[in-house]
């Protein structure tokens, strides 16, 4: 059964176009922290639920309004949340960010069959071209860097692993978002992401408290950049597109990382993942045809980092 999204109360280009570049930040600012990634992700995690807090208080009085099956996907969409930020930002550790984020950008062709199967969204024709020719791109760009070094390759495979943790987060949120409010949907999700980092570091042994000023500042711009304006916005979108259409946001942000990449780190594009960027971005277009953002050509979207 398919649900047709309400209206949005402003053009959801606008949106967009800022989350699209809030998200460009994340690997740049994941680059710089020398803390480990679960720390990142669980003060990224904590912040960001505290900056959300005196924003939206009136809506907690309808926590006790929510179903015990809802609380349990509520769950499921956080700890896949948690997830995907552990194993992309290690990803970091290992791949260059031009290689990382491109396989980010399969995300909406995992999305795309993931809401044929649960919501029997239609795959057109031009949809499926799109979709091969961005697990083409996905391909070329993982063989190149197999052929560079098994670090690399390594760290291709946690982005695609943490690229469908992701899938699995914006798939639940979209079945939640009919009952739950984006803001109380948010604050939640976020909630258990950071208990789940938590549980992680506790377990593990990891050091959370001894760092220097700068990485509580990296910390605190993780929460405000990328997921404030970048995730919460891309919540908030859920309501009104679909969540493929969001999904495409991926497009924007190997473009503006590698670019950040290059100027910060000096981290030079190779021919494997120049040729397989092209084919990923030019399959994910070959989708946006098919969606109507009430702008002449189609648009963009989707979170991932």
């Amino acid at each position: 059964m398919n649900h047709k999204p309400s209206s949005a109360p402003i053009p959801v280009l606008l949106p967009l176009i800022v989350g699209m570049i809030a998200i460009s930040f994340a690997p740049i600012l994941v680059r710089y922290s020398d803390a480990p990634v679960s720390v990142q992700g669980m003060y990224r995690m904590l912040f960001t639920v505290l900056l959300m807090l005196p924003f939206g208080h009136r809506q907690l009085r309808s926590v006790s309004s929510i179903s015990r099956k809802d609380w349990g996907l509520l769950g499921l969409a956080g700890f896949f949340l948690a997830l995907h930020f552990l194993l992309w930002m290690a990803s970091l550790n290992y791949t260059s960010i031009a290689s990382s984020t491109i396989i980010l950008t399969l995300e909406p062709v995992f999305v795309m069959i993931g809401a044929y199967f649960a919501f029997k969204d239609k795959i057109g024709k031009l949809p499926l071209l799109g979709l091969a020719l961005a697990l083409a791109g996905a391909f070329v760009v993982g063989s190149g860097d197999f052929r560079i070094s098994g670090e690399a390759f390594k760290g291709d495979m946690l982005s695609f692993t943490g690229m469908l943790a992701v899938v699995v987060n914006m798939l639940v949120a979209k079945v939640i978002l009919r009952r739950v409010s984006s803001y109380l949907y948010s604050l939640i999700v976020f909630a258990i992401a950071f208990v789940c980092f938590a549980i992680y570091n506790a377990v593990l042994g990891i050091n959370v408290i001894d760092y220097v000023p700068t990485e509580w500042l990296i910390f605190i711009l993780l929460a405000i950049v990328p997921t404030v304006l970048g995730h919460m916005i891309f919540n908030w979108l859920l309501q009104f597109i679909s969540p493929t259409t969001i999904s495409m946001t991926v497009l924007a942000e190997p473009v503006g990382a590698s670019l950040l990449g290059l100027m910060l780190f000096g981290e030079m594009l190779t021919t494997s993942q120049l040729i397989g960027g092209v084919l990923v971005i030019v399959g994910l277009l070959l989708y946006m045809r098919t969606e109507s953002l009430g702008i002449p050509a189609a648009s963009t979207s989707a979170e991932a980092a």
